[in-house]
């Protein structure tokens, strides 16, 4: 584990400290970039605001012309520091002038023409810096309406109604193109073949080509099931502990191995020479619809195995049958697209829907039956296994929602829009399928590490990973559902660019600079307590109360002080909060009246020692040891071993009996009593015998024995003996106690104890059965006096604290 934390604390270093050197070293690159030229600029933003208002330009010239924009728009972001340590100085300067005088004053000549030269010089300065400003804020609005302009264009196309395909006179369009296409490839067929160098290089290349479609033919149609079977026997067969992770990466062999048998059919069929524009289309899009669809194919069948850990449908086969047919859609969509991309003229409105309709139709039937068994209808156990069915509850009704309204768009004719809204869900379920086996594959890899169990698989690092990746995945969803990649990198510069509170700034580079200083701070406080607690400190004279002491105050100092630095050095600007703060200092006063007394009591019982570490003492109630002093309170633990957790205020001000303040002895004092008659001095020598005997009495002062009272039932005597350690002081008292009674009964000596005997004055009238006592009960099952047999009355142990009638 210590190797572990160590490669995580040096793998965090690592992608931390290029952020963080960049975010130091960005004033100084500002400070070195050369000034815009602005008259470039001017050039190129009066083109594109023309070109915005005639709005006659395609997405693709919007694209490169928002890619220019950005750049220019990075130019002046940097031009807006120029100058700033120049700028800082002056300010300075300015400020040590003194404040300007009111209107109606004057001040010294040479003060005043200095203030001038001195604005003047300022003003110079940020010259640059606010023509940066303004020149950024227009790039910016270009860059808004460039976006705006493709995402209204997007949205109509979505919106974009067309003929229906239900309607049979739009089919023949379809056909159409299903004749016009086959066609063409026989005619790119028939034109290759009849070219002599084609032929040629068909003769050259037969063996390569005869040999890569056998390889293809074996690695796509036993390569899938070979693999899957030595995936299965590793999983069952390997150790305990690597069986899965060896499992899955074997696995992976059921995407790479046909895929790569269709790479080797595609090379095979285009060195025959026999392929032209429409042909290879079609070929190039066969190792994309291979990949599409085994890939689904691995995801189904890990996701939904059966005796899965973590199973999400309760018919897995059945599920995996689904996912296959989606995955068989999915590539024949890809073939869809590659047969109607390169028709010239573009097809037809209703062409277009005849042709996407159906793949939408019949996926959707796969999708809405996958998303009920998604939908689990057995109640969970457990909180980690209720929020998992709430989350697949959701992604099935979902899954519904979206199988029933893709086709129904698609037949009303919003073709576009169905197709936007069914192949990005079932692209979103393969990510999220991906990502719980990420989730598991990393699981795996941490029970190996950490050598726990099945049950480790709810521990919080698994759980955390399982939301690291699914915050890392959102920016492929967001390009799954239509978002550009200019759309993502603008969100990042904004985001970038933090947000302003008051006068401070606030941007992830800042806020990484204060975590980044803080932790160092924070790790070197904590460096230097180890130190002085185990190396340094205990080769004092200090006692242990005072080492904890310097320990605790050093840790509250080093905390402060690297919140102080970090605040500092990430450059953040508390003085306008102070207003704010001031105001909820007295709110926070009240509401937080009690921990601050709590703290601030703490804090003196740090300084004062009055109880520390190991002290045995008695508050409130409660008798324990001391195990340790926090900020806000401090725990005790009692001789049953519960921890009892006292605030700090209640030790300042309460009453607070410390046993063992300065020192560990404490007296005992035991009393004795011994039966009239006895030999009084005898019993004093015999207990002096004892008490001296014991290792833990101290000899000086030696124990004594007090002859204390003539009590009503016995001679009463005292114990009075100093232990050299008050911790057993039971232990102590226990052991005197037996030797006493030993001693006692070997000499004779008897110890008395209490007894009564009880008298009836009227036992003979109530053997006769006459009147009741007035004092007897009238409750229905007393039992009476006359009950009693005045014999079994008196000799009755239980009858010892009886009075007598």
């Amino acid at each position: 584990m210590r190797m572990l934390r160590a490669l995580l604390a040096v793998l965090c270093l690592t992608l931390v400290a290029p952020a963080f050197l960049l975010h130091i070293a960005a004033p100084a690159a500002a400070q070195d970039a050369p000034a815009p030229d602005y008259k470039d600029w001017e050039t190129l933003a009066s083109e594109a605001e023309t070109l915005l208002d005639k709005d006659r330009v395609s997405n693709s010239a919007l694209e490169e012309l928002r890619a220019r924009v950005v750049a220019w728009r990075a130019k002046f972001t940097a031009a807006q520091s120029a100058n700033a340590s120049q700028i800082d100085t002056v300010r300075s300067q300015i400020s040590s002038l003194g404040a300007a005088p009111a209107e109606g004053q004057t001040e010294d000549r040479a003060i005043a023409d200095r203030r001038a030269a001195l604005n003047d010089q300022l003003a110079k300065l940020q010259a640059p810096g606010l023509a940066a400003v303004e020149a950024y804020s227009r790039a910016d609005g270009i860059i808004r309406r460039i976006d705006a302009m493709i995402r209204a264009r997007q949205a109509s196309a979505l919106l974009k109604l067309s003929p229906t395909p239900a309607n049979p006179a739009n089919w023949p369009a379809g056909f159409a193109v299903l004749t016009q296409g086959v066609h063409t490839l026989w005619s790119e067929t028939v034109e290759a073949w009849k070219n002599p160098a084609r032929r040629t290089e068909l003769r050259n290349n037969l063996p390569l080509i005869l040999l890569f479609l056998v390889i293809a033919g074996l690695l796509m149609w036993r390569g899938p099931g070979v693999m899957e079977r030595l995936s299965t026997r590793m999983q069952t067969g390997a150790s305990m502990r690597m069986r899965n992770i060896a499992a899955a990466i074997v696995s992976l062999g059921q995407i790479v191995v046909p895929v790569g048998g269709m790479v080797l059919l595609v090379l095979a069929i285009v060195w025959t020479g026999m392929t032209g524009i429409r042909s290879r289309a079609l070929i190039e899009a066969l190792p994309v619809a291979a990949f599409a669809f085994f890939a689904a194919r691995w995801l189904g069948s890990w996701l939904f195995r059966p005796g899965a850990y973590a199973q999400l449908a309760e018919r897995p086969a059945e599920a995996r049958f689904h996912v296959n047919m989606i995955a068989l859609m999915v590539a024949l969509e890809a073939f869809r697209q590659a047969f109607i991309t390169e028709v010239r003229p573009p097809l037809s409105m209703a062409a277009q829907s005849v042709w996407a309709a159906p793949l939408v139709c019949i996926t959707a039937i796969f999708l809405f039956r996958l998303g009920l068994l998604l939908r689990p209808r057995r109640p969970s156990a457990g909180p980690s296994a209720d929020f998992r069915t709430q989350i697949l509850r959701l992604i099935g009704t979902a899954v519904i929602g979206v199988s029933l309204l893709a086709p129904l768009l698609a037949v009303i004719g919003y073709v576009a829009a169905a197709n936007a809204l069914l192949w990005p869900t079932v692209i979103s379920l393969g990510l999220i399928g991906l990502i719980i086996l990420l989730q598991r594959f990393a699981t795996d890899i941490y029970l190996v590490v950490t050598q726990t169990g099945e049950d480790g698989r709810d521990a919080l690092i698994p759980v955390l990973l399982g939301f690291v990746l699914a915050i890392v995945t959102l920016p492929l969803f967001a390009l799954i559902w239509g978002a550009r990649v200019a759309d993502l990198t603008e969100t990042w510069t904004r985001f970038s660019g933090g947000f302003s509170i008051g006068a401070t700034r606030l941007s992830p580079g800042v806020v990484l600079t204060f975590f980044l200083i803080f932790a160092l701070g924070y790790m070197v406080t904590r460096l230097v307590q180890g130190a002085l607690k185990t190396a340094v400190l205990p080769r004092t004279t200090l006692d242990k109360g005072v080492q904890n002491a310097v320990v605790s105050g050093l840790g509250y100092v080093g905390i402060f002080l690297a919140a102080l630095i970090a605040i500092t050095t990430a450059g953040i600007d508390l003085s306008s909060l102070a207003i704010v703060a001031g105001a909820l200092s007295v709110g926070i006063g009240f509401g937080l009246q009690n921990i601050v007394q709590n703290f601030v009591s703490g804090i003196i019982l740090l300084i004062e020692r009055p109880i520390s570490e190991g002290d045995m003492i008695e508050v409130n109630g409660q008798f324990g040891t001391v195990k340790g002093i926090s900020v806000r309170s401090t725990w005790i633990e009692t001789f049953d071993r519960t921890d009892v957790i006292v605030p700090n205020a209640d030790l300042v001000s309460g009453v607070v009996t410390n046993l063992t303040r300065g020192n560990l002895t404490g007296r005992l004092i035991i009393p004795v009593g011994v039966a009239y008659g006895s030999d009084t001095r005898k019993v004093q020598a015999i207990l002096t015998e004892i008490a001296e005997g014991e290792p833990l009495v101290l000899i000086d002062p030696a124990p004594a024995i007090h002859f204390v009272a003539l009590g009503n039932d016995s001679l009463n005597f005292e114990i009075r003996a100093i232990l050299s350690d008050v911790n057993f002081k039971l232990s102590v008292q226990t052991e005197i106690l037996h030797k006493i009674t030993k001693r006692f009964a070997a000499e004779g000596i008897e110890i008395p104890f209490v007894q009564r005997d009880i008298w009836i004055r009227n036992a003979d009238e109530l053997r006769a059965g006459g009147p009741r006592p007035k004092n007897s009960s009238d409750e229905p099952g007393a039992r009476s006096v006359a009950d009693v047999d005045p014999a079994t009355i008196r000799n009755d142990p239980a009858a010892e604290e009886g009075e007598e009638t």
